[in-house]
Parts: C-alpha cells; sequence; structure tokens
C-alpha cells in the first residue's frame, strides 16, 4: 500500500493533527519533522481530492479532510476550524504549556543537562493501536517519542541547558494521565579519601538494634545504634553544600568501629541526594568538613566524580596495611614472636567467617594472603606489629585464630594465646 493509500485509511479514522499524521510516516526520509510530513501529506491528498472533485464532482477525499485541513475546507469553501485530532487528543497544540510546566518544575535547581520523558494516559495509548492496526502502519514512532522530543527543544530554548541521553542532570517526566510533571535529579556524586581519629565510631549509619531504626528508649528515640559515623560527620555538610536531602556513603571497605583510619586515608564517594546545586566549591566543602567533624574525622582530594567511579571503588582490589597492638596471655621472647611472625610472611591463609560477624555474613571459608609482616615494638606488655595483606583479611582472627577458625594464626604459631588490643588502619592501597 502507498503512502497516500494509507494516509486515505488514517483519515478515515478520525480528524488527526499534522503531527500524529506525519508520525506515522517518520521513519521515512530524514531531515523533516513529523508536523513537516503531515503537512505534505494532506496537502498532496487535498491535491488529488480537488482534481477528483473537478474531473468527477467527487467530494468525498475533501469532505474526509475537512476536519483536518484548512486547504480541503478552503476547496469545499468551508470556513470551520480543525477538530481536536483523535488521536493525541489536541496535546500537540498545547506543547507550550507543558514545557512551562517542565520548567516550573525544575525550579531553581542548578543543572546543565536533562532528558524529557513521558507516561502516556492509557486513552492515547489505547488511541494509537487502534490507528496502527486498522491502517497497517509500519513506518511510525510512538506518541511519547515525539512528545519527548518536541517538549524537550521548547525547554532548551526556555533554559538554554542541553539534552542529553545519557546521565542527563535531570529527568522530566510529564504524565499525560495527571496532566502533571515530576523531576527526577541525578545525584552529586564527590570522591576523596578519610581519616578515622577516634574509636568507636562506625563508618555508615547503624540502626538501633532494639527498635530497627524507628527509636525507642534504648537509643534514646534516635533509632541509631552509634550516635555519629563518618558518614554522618561527612554528609553534613555535603548536604548544605549541595542544597540535598540526604547523603549515601560508599567506602572502599571498611574498618572496624574501634578502629582508626590512619595514615593516607580510606577511598571514599559520597553521594549528595537530589541536589539543588551542582558546582560545589570542593576546596572550600573540605575544610567545612573537616571543621565540622572536629577532629573525629578529616577528608582531603575530595572532587566531583561521576557515578561509575563507585563501582570501581567497589571492585577494585585493595591491599591493606595494619598496625596492631597485640598482648599476649603469657609471656613471649622477641625472638619467639619474630620467627612467629616471619613464618606467615608469604602465606595464604585459610579464613572460616569470624564468630563476630557471623551473624551478618556467609559462613565460607576465605582464602587471603599475608604479604608482609614487622615486628614494630616490643615490650613486656605488647607488641607492635604491622602486617600488609589482601583486602577481606580479618587480622584480628589472623591474630587470635578465632578458635582455629583461622589457619594459620600467630596464636597458632606462638602456641600462646594472642589478642589484637588496638588496631589502626594506616594504608588502603587500591
Amino acid at each position: 500500500m502507498s503512502i497516500l493509500e494509507t494516509a486515505k485509511k488514517i483519515i478515515e479514522e478520525g480528524p488527526i493533527c499534522d503531527h500524529c499524521m506525519g508520525r506515522q510516516f517518520a521513519k521515512l526520509s530524514t531531515g523533516l519533522t513529523n508536523v513537516e510530513r503531515g503537512q505534505a501529506i494532506k496537502l498532496s491528498l487535498v491535491m488529488e481530492g480537488d482534481a477528483l472533485f473537478k474531473e468527477s464532482g467527487d467530494e468525498s477525499l475533501l469532505e474526509g479532510l475537512a476536519n483536518s485541513s484548512p486547504y480541503a475546507r478552503r476547496s469545499l469553501k468551508i470556513e470551520n476550524e480543525d477538530e481536536k485530532c483523535w488521536v493525541c487528543l489536541g496535546i500537540f497544540e498545547n506543547l507550550d504549556i507543558w514545557a512551562d510546566r517542565a520548567v516550573e518544575s525544575i525550579g531553581d535547581r542548578e543543572y546543565s543537562t536533562f532528558l524529557v520523558g513521558t507516561k502516556v494516559s492509557g486513552l492515547i495509548g489505547e488511541n494509537e493501536e487502534i490507528l496502527w492496526s486498522e491502517c497497517g502502519i509500519t513506518h511510525a514512532e510512538q506518541f511519547k517519542t515525539e512528545m519527548n522530543r518536541e517538549v524537550g527543544k521548547l525547554i532548551a530554548a526556555r533554559t538554554g541547558k542541553e539534552v542529553a541521553f545519557e546521565r542527563p542532570d535531570i529527568l522530566v517526566t510529564l504524565d499525560i494521565a495527571e496532566g502533571s510533571t515530576s523531576v527526577q535529579v541525578k545525584s552529586l556524586y564527590i570522591q576523596g579519601r578519610y581519616r578515622k581519629l577516634v574509636r568507636g565510631i562506625p563508618q555508615t549509619r547503624w540502626p538501633c538494634r532494639g527498635c530497627g531504626g524507628r527509636g525507642c528508649e534504648q537509643c534514646d528515640n534516635t533509632g541509631k545504634q552509634y550516635p555519629e559515623s563518618v558518614d554522618e560527620l561527612i554528609g553534613a555538610e555535603v548536604v548544605k553544600a549541595a542544597n540535598g536531602t540526604d547523603t549515601k556513603f560508599h567506602g572502599a571497605g571498611r574498618e572496624d568501629i574501634d578502629a582508626l583510619m590512619l595514615g593516607t586515608g580510606r577511598p571514599f564517594v559520597v553521594e549528595a541526594v537530589n541536589p539543588t546545586i551542582r558546582s560545589v566549591d570542593v576546596w572550600e566543602l573540605e575544610k567545612k568538613i573537616n571543621d565540622f567533624a572536629d577532629g573525629k574525622v578529616e577528608v582531603e582530594g575530595l572532587k566531583i566524580v561521576e557515578k561509575a567511579v563507585i563501582e570501581t571503588l567497589k571492585s577494585s582490589k585493595a591491599d591493606k596495611v595494619y598496625n596492631l597492638k597485640v598482648t599476649f596471655k603469657e609471656p613471649v621472647s622477641t625472638d619467639k614472636l619474630k620467627d612467629a611472625i616471619d613464618s606467615l610472611i608469604g602465606a595464604q591463609i585459610h579464613q572460616r567467617t569470624p564468630q563476630r560477624v557471623a551473624h551478618r555474613r556467609a559462613d565460607l571459608v576465605r582464602k587471603r594472603n599475608v604479604h608482609d609482616m614487622q615486628l614494630i615494638e616490643k615490650t613486656d606488655e605488647y607488641a607492635i606489629i604491622e602486617v600488609h595483606c589482601d583486602g577481606g583479611l580479618y587480622v584480628k582472627e589472623l591474630t587470635s585464630g578465632d578458635d582455629g577458625r583461622t589457619e594459620p594464626s600467630l596464636t597458632g604459631k606462638l602456641g600462646i594465646q594472642a589478642t589484637v588490643a588496638e588496631l589502626n588502619v594506616v594504608k588502603v592501597d587500591i
């Protein structure tokens, strides 16, 4: 069936606007808008109808076009207006209204790129399917595709911002059925390294075990197991700087609550949720975070990154260097301790999930390597030992043996129970 034959069948279904007529042939030819396609097709039909009328007096084609074409009405000497398109229900006559709603929804948020999405009403979706089925349409594009494009053009003209099909700062959704718009804002991602300088602070927010975060007497109705975290000490100033609603914290591993994170610090990304401001001064933010954290946490090297950095952060192999203060159940000579330490250098450790984390981790035997161990200091009361190992090795259990769940261990090599009294992370090497 030719294009004009198909167009005649479309006209028989009812009044149709230039947008919707042209959209049925959108995949034919390039460099044209659907409006231009629709106008050209209708004009061709009017010319054919006018010729038919003049040759035989047959007005049927012109009469079919009269509710959708001023040229057909002119040939028939009719002065009516176009009737509302039965396919889009006149939506394309109101694109400016939708663009205004979208811009109003975006408000004063700071952004560089945006994308428009459309939630099609059931009626328009059904109309489109009926048209395709009844008229054998094979070269059309969907209603929402044209809606996204045309409203996107208007928003760009009003705001001077650019459309981005991948990772836009703002996604505007047009809800046709509700006559409303909504905005989804891409999070702002800030990468850096942190040092934790005091013990007893978890890395991330920890809901109260008693109430699960709802608030109870046990947590003084805070909903938190611990009053503060690295996440919160960093995130509070990030929320202010980005004028967001919250933050999410992504660290390259985590240290125990009772451990310090020293040296060059642990890599992290803090995600600012629903930011209104994107051009954050990271140097100023770094100062504000460090002032707010008040010696508990320090950050450095802040920079704005893309979301993909989080996956790299989580999936990258990270060796760790720990500084351990170790005590012993019985006196241990320096030579015996050195021999035990030397025997663990280069060893592959078979470590069953430690008892202290068994409630939240699968009960598996994991294999990790010790790259180096050094005795830094030895006194009658304790020893300071530095351990360089694979990420994921539990060094407390490497020391204690965890009742035989970690093999080999310092306790096993010594034959004397060894315990980590203090643990500091001094390097996370990605």
